[in-house]
């Protein structure tokens, strides 16, 4: 599937996330790699190792056994993680669910 802009990519991005269950569990993710990264340059580098695994890990499990879907990660490596970072901060301010309704509902998309 081909993406023309990233705002159109995000449309995608949404409906692969239509359960709270998958945005808490990228949320979880993006918060527990972004504290591993702060660890990892403050104090041992050795936990950069960490931070992939549990971003992609917990995020990608969302998708296998929650959302049932293919993470967008796999098609689409860049735009997934810029979309995963504005997602993550939409629903830091509270915004995520003001956003779903202003892209309405759209049907799900397989990425391959």
């Amino acid at each position: 599937m081909n993406f023309r802009s990233l705002e159109e990519f995000w449309a995608f991005y949404v409906t692969q996330h239509s359960k709270l269950s998958t945005r808490r569990w990228h949320f979880a993710g993006t918060l527990t790699s972004a504290l591993l990264l702060v660890y990892a340059l403050i104090f041992n580098w050795w936990f950069l190792f960490f931070v992939p695994v549990f971003g992609y890990g917990l995020a990608w499990y969302s998708h296998f056994f929650v959302e049932g879907n293919v993470p967008a990660t796999f098609g689409h490596p860049f735009w997934s993680f810029l979309c995963d970072l504005k997602m993550f901060g939409l629903m830091l301010t509270g915004q995520m669910d003001r956003e779903m309704k202003r892209l309405g509902k759209r049907p799900v998309l397989q990425v391959f």
